[in-house]
């Protein structure tokens, strides 16, 4: 990566250990790729290192046989959205990356619904026009997602993108008639949608709002330890929740006026959310292809260290 950080802390991923970074990395690009059979450092027959000399076929087969494949801490970080950390067994080899599955699952949900919630073209209601959209982006990819970090043992975005797309999914129930959301809150039985001007309804909507801006503050705290654009990007939706909370607790009050303001507020906030999104979608997108250049996503690991860091520093001090 470009962008400026602590420095180079490469590691080497060997099945369930991590050894110390060895002197090439100094060097070598962020995901190493360059096998030495003849000499030099890695001529162990153990850990091995592509170059372009090899073919594709070739390359494959060395990966699937190598002792170990290196990756740095910063990479990892930029790929998968959570700081390193020991697994056991080898699906981080095995399957493909999930993150960017769900990202975009969630970029597709969002991004619409920003716009609406401005009232861009004349757009409005909710933004109940996308709600097959938060069905199958919002909450069938991101949960697939979520399934993908499982598995390979990322519990961080494993957490967040499981509880968006369940957000997703009832933001949707919620829309649709089916659900009787908010036709139990109907004045007249024949026409459900009343329901919608109620304050029961809106005051409902609205603390389950506060609970997402909750949740959102602690993933926000926690996105400390990963980089700047997921960082952000909480930051964003906390206060995206907090004025949409606002703007349907002052329709409440009578306060139209200055519940339209928050909701556009709400909405322009949601959109930094989406743009902070599509740049780390487009971060590790070009990175999972190997491109010849990067785009800088703010690495914050060495912000905080980890508490397993402190540790082996004190011990090592010991």
């Amino acid at each position: 990566m470009s962008f400026p950080h602590q420095g180079l802390r490469d590691a080497t991923m060997n099945n369930e250990n991590l050894t110390a970074p060895s002197p090439r990395m100094e060097h070598d690009g962020p995901l190493e790729k360059d096998f030495s059979p003849n000499g030099g450092p890695y001529n162990d027959n153990y850990t091995q290192h592509l170059d372009h000399t090899h073919d594709s076929d070739t390359a494959l087969r060395k990966i699937r046989t190598a002792g170990s494949i290196s990756i740095s801490p910063e990479l990892f970080e930029k790929l998968y959205l959570s700081p390193q950390t020991k697994v056991h067994g080898d699906l981080r080899k095995t399957f493909g990356n999930p993150t960017p599955l769900a990202l975009i699952g969630f970029l597709l949900s969002l991004t619409p619904l920003s716009w609406a919630l401005m009232g861009w073209r004349g757009a409005g209601n909710n933004g109940a026009s996308g709600t097959g959209t938060y069905f199958f982006f919002g909450g069938l990819l991101m949960i697939l997602g979520s399934i993908g970090e499982w598995l390979i043992g990322n519990t961080f975005p494993f957490v967040v993108f499981g509880s968006f797309g369940a957000y997703w999914l009832g933001f949707a129930a919620t829309l649709t008639p089916e659900f009787n959301a908010y036709g139990a809150y109907a004045t007249n039985a024949n026409e459900p949608a009343t329901g919608l001007a109620t304050d029961g309804f809106r005051s409902g909507f609205a603390f389950f709002f506060i609970s997402m801006g909750i949740m959102c503050l602690i993933y926000l705290v926690c996105s400390i330890r990963t980089n700047i654009c997921f960082f952000m990007i909480f930051l964003t939706l906390v206060l995206a929740f907090g004025l949409l909370t606002g703007a349907y607790l002052q329709t409440n009050n009578g306060n139209l006026a200055l519940a339209g303001r928050l909701q556009i507020a709400g909405g322009a906030c949601a959109f930094a959310t989406c743009c902070f999104g599509w740049w780390i979608f487009a971060a590790i997108m070009l990175a999972s292809l190997d491109f010849p250049f990067a785009l800088p996503v703010g690495d914050l690991s060495g912000l905080m260290k980890g508490a397993s860091e402190r540790k082996a520093e004190k011990d090592a001090i010991v």
